[in-house]
């Protein structure tokens, strides 16, 4: 049986913060050119819903739905944002990922985006994407990769922060490293390798105004978020380590030539 597993952020505002600034030109570049204006297109782990609405923008004869976790909250701001924006072919729901409430071969296109890294058993909700998806349709997904991360300047505490998240990440059931995981995993869940195009996506952080608001997005979710509830109740931090470790974020931050860059490994696997 898969470890159980807790969504290692939740949805304090923090977190939602970070995740509406995603779009799918920052987001999903990777999957644009096979996107046609009739496909049907489920979107795993929505959250506010910034590139679920830009996908159905772009699908304007097809469909999209955006399914997230039971008893989660921000599918409200999700539907007001498509709301905002005019967008009516679009549907949120909640749902297991292990288990899609959705007949088999329903959908062109299945997409996650930053889910798989927080899924105990990430092999099976690709078979569950897979299953939902049309033959000759796509199942794609973009995951960070967290130890390929870089920085600049060398801060003191960024190395120990790196170190504590990857262990709070895994505590919680999930693996960080996702990225370079893709298609080893793809390829368990039963995609053959020719089926399989990989590549990788980036962010880079660094004008005054990028540093400010990824390092206060992190500040907050470190000391506020799911986060420092897991930190703390594994061990890894205790209330007092999480401030210092706000504190080296604020330090980066502060760098007047502070940059920052992610990596994501980027999945399109054919059905």
């Amino acid at each position: 049986m898969p470890k159980e597993t807790v969504y290692t952020y939740g949805h304090h505002e923090s977190v939602v913060r970070l995740h509406s600034q995603r779009t799918a030109n920052n987001s999903a570049t990777y999957l644009l050119p096979y996107l046609r204006p009739n496909m049907t297109l489920l979107d795993i782990g929505c959250g506010p819903g910034t590139i679920t609405t830009d996908f159905a923008a772009l699908l304007p004869d097809g469909h999209v739905t955006g399914l997230e976790a039971p008893n989660s909250d921000v599918l409200t701001q999700a539907r007001a944002h498509a709301a905002e924006r005019g967008i009516t072919n679009i549907a949120f729901v909640t749902g297991d990922a292990l288990a899609l409430p959705f007949p088999d071969a329903s959908f062109d296109v299945v997409h996650a985006h930053q889910v798989l890294l927080h899924v105990g058993d990430p092999v099976g909700m690709l078979k569950e994407m897979r299953r939902v998806t049309k033959l000759g349709g796509i199942v794609a997904a973009r995951e960070c990769d967290f130890s390929g991360m870089v920085w600049y300047p060398e801060v003191e505490g960024m190395e120990d922060w790196r170190r504590g998240h990857l262990k709070v990440a895994r505590a919680n059931g999930g693996e960080p490293d996702a990225g370079r995981r893709l298609h080893v995993w793809a390829r368990a869940a039963g995609f053959p390798r020719e089926n399989i195009t990989l590549s990788v996506g980036t962010w880079c952080y660094s004008t005054p105004e990028e540093r400010a608001w990824w390092s206060g997005v992190w500040v907050d979710c470190t000391v506020s978020s799911n986060y420092a509830t897991s930190a703390v109740e594994h061990g890894i931090y205790t209330k007092e380590g999480l401030r210092q470790v706000a504190e080296t974020w604020q330090r980066w931050g502060s760098e007047e030539d502070g940059w920052f860059a992610l990596i994501h490994g980027e999945l399109i696997a054919r059905v």
